[in-house]
């Protein structure tokens, strides 16, 4: 598959090594090609490029920029770019404000994700959540004693999320449907329970499970 990588922070720079191991095609698109030099280095077959030709290249896209660049990116990218596919919103809402005890900071409420601000400004987009509540080391093939990790997603398109699931897969997730683009509102806060043992123990490597 054809992968686009929107961003050029640790994020995207693992998705887009995960990508490539699993035997994908990537173009990650970023407006500093120069913080990609030495990452373009120890990963030949990668493609650079601009955001705009990043999304145009992918069969699937992925946003991973910060939260408050995530509108700025997509309109980088050009929406008619975008139309159709499925786009992996790794993103968070996170607010440019110090955690309180351990506890993110947000722009958004309880009410209104930051996935549902971008699925109504780009309305053709298939957005699907994903990769927001875990840190970057355990996202790709992540290994617990207690097995495979969950990853909570949510989308309002059935094939995206079933493309995207395939990724999860792949990857070495197990994935837990929770609906429409509104469970975003509940997925992305998963974002500040992750953090706070990273905040107040120096704790980053763990994972959610969704047992049954």
């Amino acid at each position: 598959m054809k992968v686009g990588v929107l961003g050029s922070g640790d994020v995207a720079k693992v998705l887009a090594a995960g990508f490539l191991t699993h035997g994908h095609d990537v173009m990650i698109g970023t407006r500093t090609p120069a913080k990609l030099a030495d990452w373009a280095k120890d990963h030949s077959k990668s493609r650079i490029g601009t955001f705009a030709d990043a999304a145009k290249f992918g069969q699937l896209v992925v946003l991973a920029v910060k939260g408050t660049a995530a509108q700025e990116a997509l309109r980088a990218a050009n929406a008619v770019n975008l139309t159709g596919k499925p786009v992996i919103d790794a993103t968070n809402p996170i607010a440019d404000a110090p955690p309180s005890n351990g506890v993110l900071k947000f722009f958004t409420n309880l009410d209104e994700s930051l996935m549902e601000r971008l699925q109504r400004e780009f309305d053709g987009v298939h957005f699907v959540k994903a990769f927001n509540s875990v840190g970057n080391a355990c996202m790709v093939n992540p290994k617990f004693k207690s097995g495979k990790p969950t990853m909570f997603i949510c989308g309002n398109d059935e094939a995206a999320k079933r493309a995207v699931s395939a990724i999860l897969d792949e990857f070495g997730w197990e994935t837990a449907d929770m609906g429409k683009a509104e469970a975003a509102r509940a997925i992305e806060p998963l974002c500040m329970l992750w953090c706070i043992p990273g905040f107040l123990r120096n704790d980053w490597i763990h994972a959610f499970r969704l047992l049954t």
